[in-house]
């Protein structure tokens, strides 16, 4: 009788073990562990295990967990450090979850380990809905968050991942939602290496566990058996040796509407010998039959099978003890994972436009009035794919909470977005009544993830938007409200890029708040009144609605993006306003170096206000003498530092020698000799920018010998 089976063994690595464990599987067996829905093999001590689990701003569908700002929203801090702390507090939640759900047999979907997240793609086009999941538009923003989220995922344990992070949706993917499963997204090989991989890559060179294909085809294949996407990029040009995971029900689109295979052993056959070694969905069900028809061979599976085992291997489950089974429910909702969550929150927010009123004061208001369809609603708070918050603030409730003395009215005055006959009246009249009787309006507009998020089959509404306005039923109560005298303050709850129409010039200010987490309500009052300084910046643009966009379907970035867009956008990508002015000057870099080096470089970064603020300083490389069509400029290195009124600081950063790269139209990365010009400041070096922010930018030649 063996005493140790080689699996069990914890001296040998866990892809030796994995082989151990799988060679003593049946067919079967194999085949049953390449479904989201792994099924147990109880003689060998597999537990049933769900490989769907969500986390992309924290802990979702899973109970109670802390709700953060939706992912766009912490893109806009500008924080890859945070965003470590924040994945950590996430990790720390879904394991502790993990093992209590363990402990009562509890093995059903989002109760596991592997998160499917962070969601990568670019934010190419502001009409689609599920760009509230993403970074935003800029590939190297993308990156770095990314790969932060990774880290503070996974942890940083010799032996053991605390959690598996996976990158989505590998690579090409970003809209119309209500053609996903059907539509081949056409993109240049100059495009795919400049815009579409870069994060992807930066995650695989972190060591991220999962990569998580699209829906949709890429250049004719679809992506979840594409041979150039998994095998021939993921696998052999990068050295991916982590799992590949379909989208949901994804394969199963190869045979019903890609068209690229007439069955679903078809599929299978595709996907497997590709890479994608789980099935989120049933396709795989007919991984048997295929065998039997000849058209997958049994190594195949055995070999898909061993790769998920070796990432159960290191999460630990089959290890006698781990470094993070005393996490429990006490390691939920705890006082740092508040902490974290307020000041992500805080430095999610966005000021887009301040006359002079805010900070508010206080003590000069007597009567407020709170309006509109997500002042007091918590579903705007949440975002989509998001847990259950121990404890929620809303917009209204924040705002009461800062004025205990003085009188708060409110109206959500109407529907999110029906128009009057499909539900109650609008309530104009309220409005005007109420806008007379304050000294002030706070109108709380937006959208929430019924209406902007997911193609959700069975509904008319696809998850995109038509256009970048408010709902009508919103825009009567943006118009209303500038027919009047009070002055109002607009405070925006979406997950992407709003034209406020005749709120631009009529409000007094307005604040971009995204889709803020559990405590946005705090945030945003917080803000409001002075309690922080606002910090954040655009990780998208802001186009008008009216601006001249390429059609949605098209995947060129000509046109798409601050790198590539030649009109005048509402507010740029980088943009964001303080309640306090910064003076950058001082920028100096290492000098004339070699290609496919880095460059490094300092700013100095004064305070001229008189409140002391974090300054979020970016920098900008324009290729002067480029041998290929090259971005405008692009954002090559950023860092979030506080300063105090009246002082000066430091900043140093280092520009990755990629930046100094050439994408050629063939999709090669060259390194030329010629020069470059490095920005610094608090916004893009373009006129526009600084005309909103009051600030200038500073620059530097860099020669490339």
């Amino acid at each position: 009788m063996e005493e140790c089976p080689k699996y069990l063994d914890e001296r040998l690595s866990f892809e030796e073990r994995a082989e151990d464990l799988v060679g003593r599987m049946t067919l079967e067996e194999c085949a049953a562990q390449l479904l989201h829905e792994a099924k147990g093999v109880e003689r060998l001590g597999v537990k049933d295990y769900n490989w769907w689990n969500e986390a992309l701003h924290g802990v979702a569908r899973a109970g109670m967990a802390t709700v953060f700002p939706q992912a766009i929203g912490m893109a806009a801090s500008f924080d890859d450090e945070l965003m470590r702390d924040v994945a950590d507090v996430i990790s720390t939640e879904g394991r502790a979850k993990y093992n209590i759900n363990q402990r009562y047999e509890d093995y059903g979907i989002y109760k596991g380990l592997t998160f499917w997240s962070p969601n990568v793609n670019i934010f190419r086009d502001p009409r689609w809905g599920r760009g509230q999941e993403t970074y935003g538009e800029d590939p190297y923003l993308a990156e770095k968050m990314g790969v932060s989220f990774v880290k503070g995922i996974q942890g940083d344990d010799p032996r053991y991942l605390k959690a598996a992070a996976c990158a989505k949706h590998f690579a090409v993917h970003s809209g119309p939602e209500k053609l996903r499963h059907e539509f081949d997204a056409k993109v240049s090989k100059q495009d795919m290496e400049e815009t579409y991989l870069p994060a992807f890559h930066a995650l695989v060179d972190a060591g991220v566990e999962g990569v998580m294909g699209a829906y949709n085809r890429v250049n004719g294949e679809p992506a979840c058996g594409s041979k150039t996407l998994l095998k021939e990029i993921l696998a052999e040009r990068w050295g991916f040796r982590g799992y590949v995971t379909s989208d949901c029900w994804a394969v199963a689109d190869f045979h019903q509407h890609h068209k690229v295979t007439s069955m679903p052993e078809e599929s299978v056959k595709l996907a497997l010998e590709n890479g994608c070694v789980l099935n989120c969905g049933c396709t795989y069900e007919r991984v048997l039959s295929a065998v039997e028809q000849g058209l997958l061979s049994e190594e195949t599976v055995r070999h898909a099978a061993v790769r998920l085992m070796t990432t159960r291997m290191k999460l630990g489950m089959f290890d006698a003890h781990t470094p993070f089974d005393n996490l429990g429910i006490g390691d939920v909702d705890t006082d740092h994972s508040r902490t974290v969550n307020e000041r992500m929150t805080r430095e999610s927010l966005v000021l887009l436009k301040n006359d002079g009123i805010l900070p508010l004061a206080k003590e000069h208001l007597h009567c407020v009035s709170v309006i509109g369809p997500n002042a007091d609603s918590i579903t705007a708070l949440q975002g989509n794919y998001h847990g259950a918050a121990n404890r929620y603030c809303t917009v209204l409730e924040g705002i009461r909470e800062s004025l205990p003395e003085c009188r708060v009215l409110y109206t959500k005055a109407c529907h999110l977005y029906m128009p009057e006959e499909f539900d109650c009246a609008d309530r104009l009249g309220e409005v005007k009544a109420m806008a007379e009787a304050s000294e002030l309006v706070i109108l709380v507009t937006g959208l929430d993830e019924t209406i902007e998020g997911e193609e959700t089959p069975g509904q008319d509404m696809c998850g995109d938007k038509k256009n970048l306005l408010l709902p009508e039923s919103q825009q009567k109560l943006v118009k209303t409200l500038c027919e009047g005298d009070t002055p109002f303050i607009i405070v925006n709850l979406s997950g992407s890029a709003i034209d406020f129409a005749e709120g631009n010039a009529g409000a007094a200010a307005i604040v971009q708040a995204w889709y803020p987490g559990a405590m946005g309500g705090k945030a945003i009052a917080d803000l409001l009144f002075g309690e922080f300084s606002p910090s954040g910046k655009l990780p998208v643009t802001f186009y008008r609605n009216d601006n001249e966009l390429p059609d949605f379907c098209n995947y060129s970035m000509r046109g798409r993006t601050y790198k590539y867009f030649t009109g005048e956008p509402l507010f740029p990508f980088g943009y964001g306003l303080s309640y306090t002015r910064f003076a950058y000057s001082d920028l100096e870099t290492d000098g004339g170096t070699e290609p496919g080096r880095g460059v490094k470089a300092r700013v100095a970064v004064t305070n001229t206000g008189h409140v002391d603020s974090d300054a979020v300083v970016e920098f900008y490389l324009k290729d002067v003498e480029a041998s290929a069509a090259v971005p405008k400029y692009r954002l090559c290195a950023f860092r979030r530092v506080f300063v105090k009124a009246g002082e000066r600081a430091t900043v140093e950063a280092e520009i990755p020698a990629q930046m100094f790269s050439v994408v050629t139209e063939d999709g090669k990365r060259v390194y030329e000799p010629g020069a470059f010009l490095l920005y610094a400041g608090g916004s893009q070096p373009d006129a526009y920018s600084r005309s909103l922010t009051g600030e200038n930018t500073v620059s530097a030649r860099i020669v490339l010998k």
